[in-house]
């Protein structure tokens, strides 16, 4: 039993390092400008924010948030003829690692919107405009579950499409 708990704690020192030595690379990275503005979202840090600019390359080869969201296969199927339109799940096409992460990103904005002390430390420094998107993606999900009732796993999928088009416009302002 021990020897379980030996290996997991040593797994656990190896994830730290490896995030610690990502934080390390970073600032010298191509990505450094993006990591930093992705990192003023709410649920999005160094290695979510890493991990989406490693997943879409560049941002600016998008001429639009909605391709970025139809990249990610985050945009409702369809399936239709003539006079009948009938919509589906998600397409679930593009990078799955990029889409879970803006979903795990997602469940983080059911709280009330509010920029605590570790946001707020994080969004030092960033442009007022990138600011005010940080602050508008924090009400969508208020929005879809108590104005249209929808239920959560389906707000979070879709508060997860909304936040990747506004990862789309935070790591693309100028």
């Amino acid at each position: 039993m021990l020897d379980y708990v030996g290996a997991i704690d040593a797994l656990i020192v190896r994830r730290d390092m490896l995030e610690a030595h990502i934080e390390q690379l970073v600032p010298d990275s191509p990505w450094a400008e993006p990591v930093a503005r992705l990192r003023c979202l709410r649920g999005i840090d160094t290695l979510s924010a890493v991990g989406l600019c490693a997943e879409i390359g560049d941002w600016q080869r998008f001429d639009h948030a909605s391709r970025v969201m139809s990249y990610l296969g985050l945009v409702v199927s369809e399936d239709s003829s003539g006079e009948r339109r009938r919509q589906g799940s998600i397409t679930k096409t593009g990078s799955r690692h990029a889409r879970r992460l803006l979903v795990e990103a997602a469940w983080h904005y059911r709280r009330a919107p509010a920029r605590g002390h570790t946001l707020k430390r994080r969004q030092a420094g960033q442009s007022p405009h990138v600011l005010a998107l940080s602050w508008t993606a924090q009400r969508r999900w208020q929005r879809l579950e108590t104005q249209r009732g929808k239920r959560r796993t389906v707000v979070a999928v879709a508060v997860a499409r909304e936040l990747a088009g506004f990862c789309w416009a935070i790591a693309t302002a100028d």
